[in-house]
């Protein structure tokens, strides 16, 4: 039974490095909380995407966290922190992305929040690492695991190396997984002639074979592969363009866009290429494609791949933690190894001369984005776990959201 009510409410604060994984990936669960009855705040380093949160409501702290390796920087933010939860203390503190969840955990621990949460979004230690560095990065994990009290990951894979690397207890994390609003990356909101329009927009014709990336325009994400195996395809299909949606921020420390760009010109393919930056008309620029694709190094649980099997893609993606557990091979899309140019081409260029193939795989994509990939499924799961620890921790008797599981 839960406990008499009190007049204060249950106080979160959401913690990750920037305001890009803010408004990309956690503003919906912070809207959630906040229609459950939860009193919510966001804390990250602002810059482009935290003005329109708070104009829909949610208040946003900023708080500079580098997402590298300045140490002078990383305790900076760590002694801000840390006097702000003592001024301001939190009933839960939830944070998010690997520098942020390490600083937020000391912190919150220094101040004793009654309740403190990580979520890895894909740890960042992975099979093709060097030994050392694997084991260096798993060390890290279990330091700052003595600081929470429950672990959140998207994927099963990361749940079974978080007890297999003895980083939490079986009993103390969960998979929670990931997904996408089911309603609005639905492709029976839009027409054909929706698709041609969009496509119009961006200077494609409606005949092209167009094959869509979504990511941050970096090394890692697998680009110097796709621009490769874009020049292939270009050789193959004379209407081929390749959508790529998003850029570089400010905030990633990769040398590499400036090489990639320099590939593409080198490539020749420039005018194959519309390069769309960031967007909020994601699922109208996914309608408008035929095929898409991840080739990316490593990921957690990514939500792209969500995205565009929701939208009825088929999807080439790499064999890795997260998109191994997205897609299924030969049913919703392909699965190829990673820094493989010519397995991209192939698999991609395959979907691309079968459209009827290509279809197929699509609708398998987003019968299986309804049964595994619901975003407010992943938010109950997280709630479930919310009640559980604060009927266990909360010093203080409180009052329970009206709507509260």
């Amino acid at each position: 039974m839960p406990p008499p009510a009190s007049s204060e409410p249950i106080k979160v604060l959401q913690i990750c490095a920037v305001d890009f994984t803010l408004a990309r990936f956690l503003a919906p669960f912070c809207f959630y909380l906040k229609e459950k009855g939860f009193d919510v705040t966001a804390a990250c380093a602002e810059s482009a995407f935290m003005a329109s949160l708070r104009e829909r409501g949610l208040r946003c702290v900023n708080l500079p966290i580098e997402r590298s390796r300045n140490l002078g920087a990383h305790v900076r933010s760590y002694r801000r922190l840390s006097a702000w939860l003592r001024d301001e203390p939190f009933d839960i503190v939830h944070v998010h992305t690997p520098i942020a969840a390490l600083i937020g955990r000391l912190a919150a621990a220094r101040r004793r929040a009654p309740i403190r949460i990580y979520t890895a979004h894909g740890f960042y230690f992975h099979d093709a690492m060097p030994a050392w560095k694997y084991r260096a990065h798993v060390a890290l994990e279990r330091f700052g695991a003595r600081f929470h009290h429950y672990l959140f990951t998207q994927s099963d894979e990361d749940r079974a190396a978080a007890i297999r690397c003895r980083i939490s207890p079986e009993e103390r994390v969960r998979t929670i997984g990931n997904g996408v609003d089911l309603e609005r990356f639905n492709p029976e909101r839009f027409s054909d002639a929706d698709r041609d329009a969009t496509r119009a927009a961006l200077g494609i014709s409606p005949e092209a074979r167009v094959l869509a990336m979504i990511g941050r325009l970096v090394r890692e994400k697998g680009y110097f592969e796709l621009f490769r195996a874009s020049a292939r395809l270009a050789n193959e299909f004379p209407d081929f363009r390749l959508l790529v949606i998003g850029d570089a921020l400010a905030s990633d420390h990769d040398d590499s866009t400036s090489e990639l760009r320099e590939l593409v010109g080198a490539l020749g393919i420039h005018a194959r290429i519309i390069f769309a930056g960031q967007r909020d008309d994601v699922p109208e620029l996914l309608h408008a494609s035929d095929v898409f694709t991840l080739p990316s190094y490593r990921e957690g649980m990514p939500r792209s791949v969500i995205e565009a099997m929701a939208m009825a893609l088929p999807a080439v993606v790499t064999d890795i933690r997260g998109c191994r557990e997205e897609v299924v091979d030969g049913e919703t899309g392909f699965i190829i190894p990673t820094r493989d140019d010519e397995a991209l081409a192939e698999r991609s260029g395959r979907l691309l001369a079968d459209p009827d193939m290509a279809r197929a795989m699509g609708r398998a994509g987003r019968a299986r984005a309804r049964e595994l990939f619901s975003e407010r499924a992943v938010f109950e799961r997280q709630i479930e776990i919310y009640e559980q620890l604060i009927r266990e921790r909360l010093p203080r008797e409180v009052a329970f959201p009206p709507s509260f599981p």
